[in-house]
């Protein structure tokens, strides 16, 4: 988790920095629309994401306090991610860009 110092002044850039790549976003989308997912569910749901750009953004997702990675002791293991308090926070904004774009799209 980043400290108060290593994070941008500007709020914005905060915001951008810990949600501001694609795949973070639609990893993001993926949890406020259909809730918790496995990780077979991201891929099938964004086929153009690599396995290790996923485990990297979900970790990284994770370290920044916005997912929660829940492991079951199961054979085979099962793990699943959610949305902590504070990502579930995020939907405003998810909202807000989904109402945007769709305008923007009718506006073409």
């Amino acid at each position: 988790m980043l400290t108060r110092e290593e994070l941008p002044e500007c709020p914005v850039a905060t915001t951008v920095q810990l949600i501001g790549n694609k795949w973070k976003l639609l990893i993001i989308r993926n949890l406020v629309y259909n809730g918790t997912q496995r990780f077979g569910d991201f891929l099938k749901s964004i086929p153009a994401i690599s396995k290790k750009v996923l485990t990297d953004d979900l970790r990284a997702l994770e370290e920044d306090g916005l997912v929660i990675r829940e492991v079951f002791a199961e054979v085979p293991p099962r793990v699943e991610y959610s949305l902590s308090p504070l990502g579930k926070s995020l939907k405003p904004i998810l909202d807000a860009m989904s109402d945007w774009g769709t305008d923007y799209k009718n506006n073409l």
